[in-house]
Order: structure tokens, then sequence, then C-alpha cells
């Protein structure tokens, strides 16, 4: 066999007992044990009991896919300098939009006291002030579906009885981050309203991955539910969870690239501005403020881990194809070594382009694809015992 060729895989061979049983037949007793089973009430249903768990895994299937929605709408939001339109939080009352002239004036006049409409948009039409109103609407309002769409299927899911305790905790827990995540987003809201026409770049990030830790919670019980854990060939389980480790500290180094406009700056690759290693990178005092405050170093991180995610990826691939894990293991580093592939081109054509919405918007909707598919990865990989 040649160098660097994977194994031949093991051939598997039926249990012997069970082969013979097949051709004897049924046991004696397995009928009077399933007749006594059921006269006591305790009877195995298998059809209900696989149906129950693959329909909690569908529920949170979609909420997952509502928040990578949410995901994509926030960033529109931020691209269009529209999340400081609306200067209210009202989970209630801000459900419906205005609905008349006056309303629609009141809100203006709100929003002409912000630093943004001073600085940035003095002078705003009620038109002008519409086309980002309806971006930060749509995206408060896609928060209180996700919201209704966890919690109203919860509730029934619960009295069906399709929940037992453990997986119970797990989904409150969900939903009490779900909660936080709308405070979150409220208190980065705010720090654009005081005196800066931007929001903090620090509460931006640490709201975007919130939103991400969320899509994970859901994804992993969802797989855990679909793919019950079996016993399986070793795989690259720890090399699988760093990979998705990176990929969540790239989320954050992308959210402080956002919240600074780090994109706007050195518009170059694979050099930043002619440059290795910008000689702005360490010009603030301490020398770790540089690794949240600075533009050069926050997108020189970012394209580090980038550089990172595309060696390890092929690698993490190959060591996953030749260890004979499961097929659900094969197939999804398949696709989180597309999705990064992907999302490698999306991200360097958005910095060589200026940042456009399009681009930048389809940039942070596959994130979320890279997300998943390396939570499906290391989930097909995790060890047993491990949650």
């Amino acid at each position: 066999m040649g160098k660097g060729a994977c194994a031949p895989r093991a051939l598997v061979i039926g249990d012997g007992a069970a082969d013979s049983h097949s051709r004897r037949g049924p046991m004696r007793q397995s009928r009077p044990m399933n007749e006594t089973l059921a006269a006591a009430g305790t009877a195995p249903q298998p059809a209900r009991a696989g149906r129950a768990p693959r329909a909690v895994a569908a529920w949170l299937l979609v909420c997952a896919a509502l928040v990578a929605a949410m995901v994509v709408v926030g960033g529109i939001t931020r691209l269009t300098h529209s999340g400081l339109s609306i200067v209210e939080w009202q989970p209630l009352v801000g459900t419906l939009p205005p609905l008349a002239e006056g309303d629609w004036q009141a809100l203006l006049e709100k929003y002409r006291e912000t630093p943004q409409y001073r600085f940035v948009n003095r002078g705003m039409s009620l038109a002008e002030f519409k086309g980002i109103f309806w971006w930060e609407y749509v995206h408060r309002l896609l928060g209180r579906l996700i919201g209704v769409a966890f919690l109203a299927p919860l509730l029934w899911f619960w009295w069906r009885g399709r929940i037992d305790a453990r997986l119970g905790w797990r989904l409150a827990g969900v939903f009490a981050l779900g909660g936080l995540q709308g405070a979150l987003g409220w208190y980065m809201v705010a720090s654009g309203l005081v005196d800066e026409p931007r929001v903090s770049h620090v509460r931006l990030a640490a709201h975007l991955g919130l939103a991400f830790v969320i899509l994970g919670a859901l994804l992993w019980i969802a797989f855990d539910l679909v793919f019950p854990r079996r016993p399986t060939a070793p795989g690259p389980g720890r090399l699988a969870a760093l990979v998705a480790g990176l990929v969540f500290a790239q989320v954050l180094a992308g959210g402080l690239v956002a919240g600074l406009r780090a994109g706007k700056a050195y518009n170059t690759f694979p050099l930043m501005n002619g440059h290795v290693v910008p000689p702005a990178t360490f010009m603030l005092e301490p020398v770790w403020l540089n690794f949240v405050n600075n533009m050069a170093t926050v997108q020189l991180d970012h394209r580090l881990l980038a550089w990172a995610l595309l060696v390890l990826a092929p690698w993490l691939w190959w060591r996953v194809r030749c260890s004979h894990p499961s097929r659900v293991a094969r197939v999804a580093a398949a696709l989180l070594l597309g999705s990064i592939a992907l999302q490698f081109g999306l991200g360097v054509a958005t910095l060589l382009t200026g940042v456009p919405v399009g681009l930048a918007a389809a940039h942070q909707g596959v994130a979320t694809l890279v997300f998943a598919a390396a939570l499906l990865t290391a989930h097909a990989l995790r060890r047993p015992g491990s949650a």
C-alpha cells in the first residue's frame, strides 16, 4: 500500500447468534413475554418512540434556521446603518409598526435626538428614515418570532410528555439564553444612543457570539436526538473540536472587524497594504488593547484564523476519511471543507470590493453554515460518554 493511502475498511461480520436465531425462527418466549408486557401496560412502542425525538429535533432545526436568518438580517441591519433607527426597547408594544403618519413623525423626532442623526444623517427625510427603520423593525420582529416558535412547541411537547427532565432543562437553558440575547441586543443599541454615532464593537461582537451560542445549542441538542451515540471507530475527535472552537473564535473576530469597520481598511490581499504585519498592529498601549480596539490587529487576527481553518479543514477531512468513522462524520467533514473554502473566497471578495452589502451579508450567512458543519463533525466524532 502506498504511503499516505487510507487503510482498507474492516469487514463487518454479523452476530452468529443472531444469524442462528434468524434461521431457526423466533424464540418461544418472545410472544408470551410481549403479551405479558402489553397486559401490564409497559409494552414498547418503537414507532411512536422513534417519531417523538425526530419531531423534537425537526422543531429545533427549524428554530436553528430562524436563528441563522436572524444573523443574516442582523448583518444587513448593521451594514445599512439601520440599527439605531428605533431608540426604545418595547418587547410587546413595539411589535406593531407605525400605522399613521403621526406615528412616523413621532419616531423620526426621537431619532433626530440621536448622535447618528446629528453627526451622520442630519437632514434625513421621512422617506429615508423609513428605509433604515424597516430593517431594524424586521430584525426585532424576527427575534420575537423566534421566541414564539421556540416557546409554544416547547410547552406542547412538554404537555404531551415527549420531553424528559434532562432534555427539558437543556431546552429551558436555551430559552433563557434567548431572553439574555434580547437584553444584550438592547444593551448594544443603547451604546450608540449616547455620544458616539455607532454601537460598541465589543457589545456587537458579544451579541453576535451569543447568537452563535444559541445556534450551537439548538443544533447540538437536535444532533443528539437524530444521531444517538453508537460505538464507532476511533476518529480525530480532538481535532474536530479544535476546528469548531476556531470557527467560533473566527465569528468573534469577525464581530470585532464589523464593529470597528476594519473591513474598510487594508483592502488588499494577501498582504495588508504591502505588509504581512502592518506597522500599526501594536500601536496601542497596553498591548492587549490592540486585540480589541485596533483595526489593523483585529483584521490581522481575522485573516490568521481564516488561514488556520483553511489548513486544518483539509487535514481533518483526510483524517476522517481514513479513520473509518460513521458516514455522518465523513459527510459532515466534507461539508465543512467545502463551506470553509467558500467562506474564505467570500471573505476575500468582500474585502477587495470594499464590503458591499450583498457580499458581506452572504459572508455572514455562510458563517452559520460553517459553524453548523463544524458542530456536526465534532458531534459525530465525540468520544463515548461526552456531552
